[in-house]
């Protein structure tokens, strides 16, 4: 894998990561006190600064777990059940 595939994947890991870490913690203004002309479902506090390392933590951790897969050839197609197989030339 070159550096330039290695650094797009992770980009692609860590953009999902964070759509999946966003959710986490939050409080919207209808659930406390909120000032009339916000909108209710707004977040109080969206902390996103942690959650930006978290996001990182969790990508980096998950990049390399499938960096593994792929450099030691844990894991190959026929490995996968469900996946179509080419019918043989006649």
């Amino acid at each position: 894998m070159t550096l330039t595939t290695g650094l797009a994947i992770y980009f692609l890991i860590w953009w999902v990561t964070l759509f999946a870490v966003l959710p986490f913690g939050v409080k919207s203004q209808h659930e406390t006190e909120f000032e009339q002309g916000t909108d209710p479902g707004a977040p109080v506090f969206p902390r996103m600064l942690q959650k930006l390392l978290w996001t990182t933590l969790v990508s980096a951790i998950i990049f390399a777990i499938l960096s593994v897969i792929y450099k030691y050839h844990l894991i190959g197609l026929d490995d996968i059940p469900g996946l179509p197989r080419p019918r043989p030339l006649t």
